[in-house]
């Protein structure tokens, strides 16, 4: 048990890191040289939202990132526009310039090119859907097993 559950970890960081390749190899084919991959993820979780960067912060995962350091270099490569809060004055809202937006919609061209893809691997809706709710239980253990939170 303990074998396969390190397994699947390390699983899970490789399958991230090549995710981030690709986003990465597909932004230098653009020719865009002043992004990087997590922030073209950042710009696609952004979306056609407007977010503080604690929102931004919990709506994804940006491992081994300081967002607050990428929004900040989006702004000045002018691929977010941000703007201070009209309810909490202390804090910024951001939005993706046309810019962002065009690198957005390169990353949803990516993702829609590898879900068309994942059926020629035998990989299908079930066992995606199967393979999600392991690894949500497996993120509501941790927490719980070692008393940081309640099981959600």
């Amino acid at each position: 048990m303990k074998d396969d559950y390190l397994t699947i970890i390390k699983l899970i960081e490789r399958l991230h890191r090549q995710f981030l390749e690709v986003i990465k190899g597909e932004i230098d084919r653009l020719g865009i040289r002043d992004i990087n991959n997590i922030q073209a993820l950042i710009l696609y979780n952004i979306g056609t939202d407007e977010l503080t960067v604690g929102e931004l912060t919990h709506r994804g995962y940006y491992l081994g990132s300081n967002v607050s350091y990428n929004v900040r270099k989006m702004v000045e490569n002018g691929y977010l526009i941000q703007e201070r809060s009209t309810h909490d004055r202390r804090s910024f809202r951001v939005r993706l310039s046309d810019r962002g937006l065009k690198v957005r919609d390169k990353v949803e061209e990516i993702l829609d090119e590898q879900a068309g893809k994942l059926g020629e691997t035998g990989i299908n809706e079930e066992q995606l859907r199967f393979t999600g709710q392991v690894l949500n239980r497996l993120e509501r253990f941790l927490p719980h097993a070692y008393g940081y939170g309640p099981v959600r």
